[in-house]
């Protein structure tokens, strides 16, 4: 073999060991540097992904419990309302029978009123009208009766009375 030959073998062998070198530093540098930083942050970024579905589990579970809730309180709302619908209807009716009742009552007082009144007009026209009709019969009599006929009436009413008494 000639040296030119030799020369150019080492050349080559020499480029092909200096490239496994570099190979091998590069290999040595992504171990020790570079993966490290590289699994650190794809750790950090598990860890965040984790944390966020953690979180995203947990507003989902919230959302269900308050999705429930929300459910329950329009079932109690319903019922709140049908109670209260109910409620209001009771008092209605309650409100109507007092009424009523109280109506009743007034149109019976009012009956006995009416009638009480009817009683002490009729008492009191009765009253007038004999007071009228003395006062007329008084004012005929004095014209029709003489003191003769008077005297003979009285001894005749008082005559009665001895009759009766003896």
């Amino acid at each position: 073999m000639s040296d030119a030959q030799l020369y150019l073998r080492i050349a080559i062998w020499s480029q092909v060991i200096s490239s496994v070198i570099f190979i091998a530093v590069l290999v040595w540098a992504w171990f020790r540097w570079f993966l490290p930083v590289i699994m650190s942050a794809q750790e950090r970024s598990n860890k965040q992904i984790a944390e966020a579905e953690r979180h995203r589990d947990e507003v989902k579970a919230a959302l269900e419990t308050l999705s429930s809730e929300i459910g329950s309180a329009r079932h109690d709302a319903e019922l709140i309302v049908q109670r209260a619908t109910e409620h209001a209807e009771h008092e209605r009716q309650s409100v109507l029978e007092e009424c009523k009742d109280a109506g009743e009552r007034a149109v019976a007082d009012a009956g006995k009123e009416l009638a009480r009144a009817r009683a002490a007009a009729q008492r009191r026209l009765r009253d007038e009208l004999l007071t009228r009709a003395l006062r007329v019969a008084r004012e005929d009599a004095a014209q029709r009766v003489s003191p003769a006929l008077d005297e003979r009436l009285i001894d005749g009413f008082v005559g009665s009375l001895e009759r009766a008494r003896g």
